[in-house]
């Protein structure tokens, strides 16, 4: 099996690569530099697993939500190497990448994930991690601090809302922020939950890899700022 993992849709930008087996990547934080990062870092890894995209048996990527433009850079590169090499392509939530990263690198098993959706609001997610089944608890959605699940204090929260909105998710959701916890996706776990998705069939054609905003508006007009 041979599946590729991208992920743009934070600040964060990472590939990921399972071959013969063994997974490599490659992680960066640079803001803003997607577009120019993300096809060489694949490139490079292909090389040093000496592959070539049309060997692929499929492409996992981060469908959002997250930055809009970081969602569409990576939804964008997976269409294409879906449809150029005729694979399926394997849509990741955001939210469950970070809690899955939370659960890799911490054993956390009940991952409360906010990721600053600016606006006031944050891109809520609580999610189980059970060996390696995750499973979400209820729905993903935008929303203010204040509105997200009512939880306890066996859940653990993760993601960049908990450092902007901290007081109001713990005070809200009983969940509490650890300094450790993942800020960022990483390829690596939209790469695990990807090869999951493959083996179980859950790939879509090229066409049907369509990012996902979990809303339609992205900014604030001018008169709406003045409230």
């Amino acid at each position: 099996m041979k599946i590729v993992a991208l992920d743009t849709s934070t600040e964060a930008c990472s590939v990921a690569l399972l071959c013969g087996g063994n997974s490599i990547s490659r992680y960066i934080v640079e803001p803003r530099m997607h577009a120019r990062k993300l096809l060489p870092m694949l490139d490079e890894l292909l090389a040093e697993a000496e592959l070539r995209p049309m060997q692929l048996d499929g492409v996992a990527f981060t469908r959002g939500p997250g930055a809009f433009t970081g969602v569409r850079i990576g939804t964008a590169a997976a269409q294409a190497i879906a449809l150029a090499a005729d694979i399926p392509a394997l849509p990741v939530s955001t939210l469950a990448a970070i809690a899955a990263r939370a659960a890799r690198e911490h054993s956390f098993t009940k991952i409360a994930v906010a990721i600053d959706a600016r606006m006031d609001e944050v891109y809520w997610g609580a999610y189980r991690h059970a060996g390696t089944q995750l499973e979400l608890m209820g729905e993903e959605v935008v929303c203010p601090a204040a509105d997200v699940a009512v939880l306890d204090d066996s859940w653990v929260g993760a993601g960049t809302g908990w450092a902007t909105y901290g007081s109001e998710l713990q005070a809200v959701s009983g969940a509490f922020s650890v300094d450790q916890a993942a800020d960022f996706p990483h390829a690596l776990d939209v790469l695990s939950i990807g090869v999951r998705m493959f083996e179980n069939g859950e790939g879509v054609a090229a066409e049907s890899a369509l990012p996902v905003y979990l809303r339609n508006k992205v900014a604030k007009t001018e008169a709406e700022r003045k409230i």
